[in-house]
């Protein structure tokens, strides 16, 4: 069955519309023809079953046959701080961090990113909106602007002030084990930060700033992954032993 995310400002008499962009994906992409069905997500948790009645490229009008709860999303709020990464593997991480739960994507500009600014947040948020749909999310997830690494721990502190913070810095050239760093997490923790870094990974600088502001240092083990496996692999591990997945 189609799927699609959208804001939905109101229901009049049972019919939703879909208008702009959105109207188009759907008569031109997906070609979407009267009588199709049609899930909506208002990225709320509420879902729609709609019936097409009227299809045009600047509007698609829906019959609403019933209204849903769709919440699909993990208990824990993770937000991934991914170090820029070239080409096509920050879609990738993009695409996976999505598929996998996480709330909010936040690039980040190292000593050794060899990226150091992009256009292509815009780019990222429709991949996130995709990869959501796909995976049947009821969110798709914040993907923001890309700041400094050094900016980035800074705000961490400005926002989240105490000795503690909810939040693993992995490092490929040592730290402790993974489970037992979420060992020493706060107990019914609400978010957690999971912080990766680019193609040849952190300083000994900046991981040391990072333990000197209360994140904690841990470590996928003694094999050297590419950043973007790295990524991937650190998100799933932390759904499973702190999430929802397994």
């Amino acid at each position: 069955m189609l799927r699609i995310f959208t804001s939905i400002t109101s229901i009049k008499e049972g019919h939703l519309s879909i208008t702009g962009e959105k109207a188009r994906y759907l008569t031109s992409v997906l070609r979407c023809r009267k009588g199709d069905e049609l899930i909506v997500f208002d990225g709320r948790n509420n879902c729609f079953r709609t019936t097409i009645v009227q299809v045009n490229r600047r509007e698609v009008i829906a019959e609403v046959l019933n209204k849903f709860p769709c919440d699909s999303e993990a208990p824990l709020h993770i937000i991934l701080a991914q170090g820029l990464l070239k080409g096509e593997k920050m879609d990738m991480v993009i695409q996976k961090a999505t598929e996998l739960g996480v709330k909010e994507i936040i690039p980040i500009v190292t000593e050794r990113s060899q990226v150091r600014e992009t256009r292509k947040v815009s780019r990222w948020k429709k991949i996130a909106e995709e990869a959501s749909k796909q995976s049947g999310r009821s969110i798709v997830p914040i993907v923001h602007e890309p700041i400094q690494f050094n900016d980035y721990i800074s705000s961490l502190i400005t926002h989240h002030p105490s000795p503690l913070l909810n939040g693993l810095i992995f490092y490929e050239e040592g730290g402790m084990k993974l489970s037992e760093a979420v060992a020493l997490l706060i107990t019914h923790l609400a978010s957690l930060f999971v912080i990766i870094g680019p193609e040849g990974g952190f300083t000994k600088e900046e991981v040391t700033l990072a333990k000197e502001k209360g994140l904690i240092v841990t470590t996928l083990g003694k094999r050297i992954l590419r950043a973007e496996t790295a990524a991937i692999s650190a998100v799933t591990l932390v759904q499973f032993l702190l999430g929802d997945i397994g």
